[in-house]
């Protein structure tokens, strides 16, 4: 179990600084898409089970999909029509296929090896994980909250139409 953990930890941080070196937004997102998803595989193969499917459910799930209408959201013009276009070659998806593909094999490993009793590990359910998150860390939860709607806030006004906005304050 110790070859998934180093391998989806390598795919966590090789992710992760394309992530961070990236200029396109959509293809950041893909990439973090992907990181997130290695986390979990890392949380699995500790014997953290709910931890890593909360990590899938709550942010390569919910919070991507955030990320994903924010971009949306940003719409820049008919560039990026022809450069999306240009996104669909498949010399453009090796690089995340293959990192992809690593990290299916790693968890294929993994699963193998739970099923045929390599690990031993004891669960951690979901109240004990409530009771700690709304309990004496109830704070960050809130204020990480927060922290995501304030992002949406400032995405929603650096994207929105000004010239509607400033063809309303013409007509009044």
């Amino acid at each position: 179990m110790d070859i998934v953990f180093y391998v989806a930890a390598a795919i966590a941080v090789l992710t992760t600084v394309r992530v961070i070196s990236h200029t396109n937004p959509v293809h950041a997102l893909l990439y973090l898409i992907v990181s997130l998803l290695a986390v979990a595989v890392v949380f699995f193969s500790m014997g953290a089970n709910f931890a890593g499917a909360l990590e899938i459910i709550v942010y390569a799930g919910a919070i991507m999909v955030l990320f994903v209408f924010v971009v949306m959201m940003l719409n820049l013009g008919g560039e990026e029509i022809r450069q999306e276009r240009q996104w669909l070659s498949p010399s453009l998806w090796i690089g995340p296929g293959i990192i992809s593909a690593l990290l299916l094999i790693a968890m294929v490993y993994g699963i193998n090896s739970l099923q045929h009793g390599a690990i031993h590990y004891h669960m951690l359910g979901g109240k004990s994980v409530g009771v700690s998150l709304f309990g004496p860390y109830v704070l960050a939860v809130e204020l990480a909250s927060l922290l995501l709607l304030a992002g949406l806030v400032v995405a929603f006004h650096v994207g929105r139409d000004k010239t509607k906005l400033d063809s309303m304050e013409e007509e009044a």
